[in-house]
């Protein structure tokens, strides 16, 4: 085992405050449970004094018995002029019955004479009373020392003042945070060490990402004697957002020898962060490290063939070890071969000699003549492949649907889809609203379908595209549409091309949910 380093993931506090973001009280209750699961050591999941949906949230969190981590509400330090005991805000924390508090309080002192209007010196008797009032009451503190790095370039005499009042005050770690964002490696390497070596108390990094350094900062930190780590699980937060803690924990412990999560989880670090980014309603940056969709996806012929000779070299880990997954793109540059490796995922008899081989090369080339792509959207690919092989069967069929917009609209739904389908001679009509004509039609056919495949409930679309093909021909223009789909673990995406961007969508949806279903009935079949 490496070096501990503690993992503090404050998704459900600081990444609340993201713009876009809005966790019901259900949503945090999954993701602390999510994380607890996956091993991670803190889950900071708000202010219990600021808002009644986080009173509710440790509330009911009260009745949930964690594996692994460590719950912790968020607050401040008590008011200037004010008793910790009399505080309400400090109050607050001690009936959130969490067994951590994290504590923030002012390190720069522009903070403290500028922006809440005291003395230097109550300030850091507000830092120390609070901390030692909290460790009095059985409480693990850990201190967020508030712009320490903008304070320590502006006054480090008081900034280091500020944490050794935290440590008179008994807490539990000391927590350098770059809450604008704009410190750069160099510097977080040279404080860290200094305070490291000035402090028997572990000292922590908090980064955001202003400078899109917050990974950097962090690695930079833990390397130079860190021993805690804040962040948010992909990443997102105020502005531009914290350091993301699925890329860091993979660079410290796969490639790094730090202990961040039990052994046995690191493989769980893509899945975890696709769960995150589906209850939080984002789509998952594509190209985040580890964890996007194209962390290991291969495009060029001489890429492609090097990574299947030896794939390290074009791969600076094997996937496996975060639980990604090589993709081979198709493309122009992707050659004969690359189709053949696609063809063989399918039937691995057919031979490159096989008749059915220039079958598929021929239609291949037809849908792309049609305007069809392929980059990117590999399952549709292998759709066309099993219809060619014969290893297709359709798993409902269209009688018709229609669409109805609304102008203007009902202030949430601006348009309505009715669908009529048939599943194995059984009829089934529904209709449903939606926020524009695609995502009616979509919430329609899963309406319609779930009655014969419950299974398809937890999937759903995380990302829309539409393209052009040929912009000469205006509004007449054929228009290729990409859908990606996900069920929490995998990620799929399906293409559809027609004039009519309705029909588009259609296609490439029919093709997102068959794919579902089929990967469904074949791991049926292999049990």
């Amino acid at each position: 085992m490496g070096t501990k380093v503690a993992i503090l993931d404050s998704s459900l506090r600081d990444g609340a405050q993201a713009e876009g973001i809005s966790f019901s009280v259900e949503d945090k209750l999954k993701i602390l449970e999510l994380l607890d699961d996956h091993g991670v050591d803190y889950v900071e999941a708000g202010n219990p004094g600021s808002n009644p949906k986080d009173l509710e949230f440790f509330s009911r969190a009260k009745n949930i018995t964690l594996k692994h981590a460590k719950l912790a509400a968020f607050g401040s330090t008590r008011r200037h002029n004010n008793t910790a005991e009399n505080d309400d805000n400090v109050q607050s924390l001690l009936l959130a019955e969490t067994p951590v508090v994290v504590i923030f309080g002012k390190s720069w002192d522009f903070h403290v004479t500028d922006i809440i209007h005291t003395t230097l010196q109550e300030n850091l008797k507000m830092i120390s009373d609070t901390v030692a009032f909290l460790k009095a009451r059985g409480k693990e503190v850990i201190f967020d020392a508030e712009h320490f790095f903008d304070g320590y370039k502006n006054n480090p005499e008081y900034a280091v003042k500020s944490l050794q009042a935290a440590a008179e005050g008994g807490a539990d770690a000391l927590v350098l945070c770059d809450t604008n964002g704009g410190t750069f490696p160099s510097e977080v390497a040279q404080v860290v060490t200094a305070m490291s070596a000035l402090f028997e108390v572990p000292i922590g990094i908090h980064a955001h990402n202003d400078c899109g350094m917050a990974v950097a900062n962090s690695v930079t930190a833990v390397e130079n004697g860190a021993r805690h780590v804040q962040g948010t699980y992909i990443g997102f937060g105020e502005r531009c957002g914290n350091a993301n803690l699925s890329t860091i924990i993979a660079n410290l412990g796969v490639k790094r020898d730090f202990e961040c999560l039990p052994d046995n989880q690191y493989r769980n670090i893509t899945r975890v962060a696709r769960h995150i980014a589906a209850i939080s309603n984002l789509a998952l940056n594509e190209r985040d490290p580890y964890v996007g969709n194209c962390a290991f996806a291969h495009k060029g012929g001489m890429h492609i063939d090097g990574v299947n000779k030896a794939s390290h070299s074009f791969e600076h880990i094997n996937p496996d070890l975060v639980g990604g997954q090589r993709r081979f793109l198709m493309s122009e540059v992707s050659g004969r071969r690359m189709i053949l490796e696609k063809i063989w995922e399918v039937d691995a008899s057919i031979t490159k000699d096989d008749a059915v081989t220039d079958s598929i090369i021929k239609r291949l080339k037809e849908l792309e003549h049609e305007g069809y792509q392929f980059e990117g959207a590999e399952s549709t690919f292998e759709l066309v492949i099993r219809k060619q092989l014969g290893k297709y069967r359709p798993f409902f069929e269209l009688e018709h649907f229609k669409i109805i917009g609304e102008q203007p609209t009902n202030g949430e739904y601006g348009s309505s889809a009715i669908i009529k389908v048939r599943v194995d001679g059984t009829d089934e009509i529904t209709a449903a609203e939606g926020d524009g004509p695609v995502h009616a039609l979509d919430c329609a056919l899963r309406k319609a379908l779930d009655k014969f495949f419950p299974e398809l409930s937890n999937v759903h679309l995380t990302d829309y595209k539409v393209r052009v093909i040929n912009g000469r021909d205006a509004t007449a223009a054929k228009v290729r549409v990409l859908l990606q789909s996900t069920d929490g673990d995998a990620v799929w995406t399906t293409v559809g091309v027609s004039t009519d961007i309705i029909e588009a969508s259609w296609i490439a949806l029919v093709d997102s949910i068959e794919y579902k279903l089929l990967i469904l009935e074949e791991a049926k079949c292999s049990m």
